[in-house]
């Protein structure tokens, strides 16, 4: 029997790098294709400097395909990113006031630009934008991700990616890529034990450049992880990015809805549709017991969507391993198991409601 692409992907996942982590989690995989018995992927390396040293490791993944059952021949292209011969990026500097322009921040090459807010900190926004990102693009969609929380980003931490963006110009930024995702977040650009300590333009010059200056490429969608509460960075972008539309995420508990609510109506004002809510760490399933014990109440978020005549798109648990894949750098919708199969499904509403 031919085996699947995540069959393929699975095995590579064995094969370990000498410097650490895998093929797969270093995601370096790419064009897995299967034709009956012929199967054919791509390794890109980070740089030709890299790529030389690889042959070892190309013959290797040829070899633990080739050992899988009804497999007759494997091609395993070796290739790079271009060498980073390029100037740094520009660099955010305190006091850039945003430059006067012309048209919307909306990026060319992107159909679509989603925004993931709450109204209140501390919800799970980050952890559902990350996921949400890496399901999409296990459904063959091109995401790109901008974790748009100066004060606070956490998308380099979860999505495991690391290292200053580059630029081949001095103008245009590079943005970095991690489990198929494109990426910017401030957190790339500043050490990530300094505190950001600006005021409100500062802000906004800093979100024009990682929105117009990124070369973001073509994308199906751009989520935007938003920062909590209803402030600068939500209202340049409802007004002048052309959203095509926000998801909120709140958990059931009251004070987190009375903040979700003006999260809402934030957005019903800048007449950014809402295309539906997430009730995140909706219950414990506790892992003993096997009972359902729901910590911050029960249906709050679900009877608020009910209200707003608007999409219910998921509830999801309190999770241990949603949390530790987190902060290991790969989100729980890039595996297997109930809650990757939670955010796929989530994923494939917002593709059938041609939302993504």
């Amino acid at each position: 029997m031919t085996p699947t692409q995540e069959e393929i992907r699975d095995a590579l996942a064995r094969l370990q790098l000498p410097d650490g982590g895998t093929l797969v989690s270093r995601d370096m995989l790419r064009a897995v294709m299967v034709d009956g018995g012929r199967v054919s992927f791509v390794i890109e390396a980070p740089n030709p400097q890299i790529a030389a040293q690889m042959e070892p490791l190309r013959r290797a993944a040829e070899a633990t395909v080739l050992a899988l059952p009804g497999v007759d021949s494997v091609s395993a292209a070796l290739t790079a990113h271009a060498d980073a011969a390029a100037k740094p990026a520009p660099t955010l500097k305190l006091g850039g006031h945003p430059k006067p322009q012309q048209g919307p921040l909306k990026p060319s090459g992107v159909k679509r630009i989603l925004a993931v807010g709450s109204g209140k900190g501390g919800v799970g926004k980050s952890t559902v934008s990350a996921n949400l990102a890496v399901a999409l693009t296990r459904q063959g969609r091109k995401v790109g991700l901008l974790d748009a929380d100066i004060y606070g980003p956490s998308q380099p931490r979860m999505m495991g990616a690391s290292g200053r963006p580059a630029s081949p110009d001095g103008k245009i930024i590079e943005p970095l890529h991690a489990h198929g995702v494109t990426l910017m977040s401030i957190g790339f650009m500043v050490d990530e034990a300094k505190a950001v300590v600006w005021r409100g333009p500062m802000l906004m010059g800093a979100l024009q450049q990682m929105l117009g200056q990124v070369n973001w490429g073509e994308l199906d969608v751009l989520i935007v992880d938003l920062p909590p509460g209803t402030g600068d960075v939500q209202l340049t972008l409802c007004t002048k990015a052309e959203l095509s539309g926000a998801i909120v995420v709140s958990t059931p508990q009251d004070v987190a809805l009375l903040d979700a609510r003006k999260a809402l109506d934030m957005f019903n004002t800048l007449k950014t549709p809402v295309l539906g809510l997430i009730e995140n760490m909706s219950f414990f399933a506790c892992p003993d017991c096997g009972g359902e014990h729901h910590i911050f109440g029960h249906g709050g978020v679900a009877a608020e969507a009910e209200r707003l005549g608007v999409p219910l798109l998921g509830a999801l648990p309190i999770d241990l391993e949603t949390r530790l894949a987190g902060d290991n750098g790969t989100p729980i919708a890039a595996g297997e198991g109930a809650m990757a199969q939670a955010y796929a499904k989530m994923a494939e509403g917002l593709i059938r409601g041609g939302m993504a």
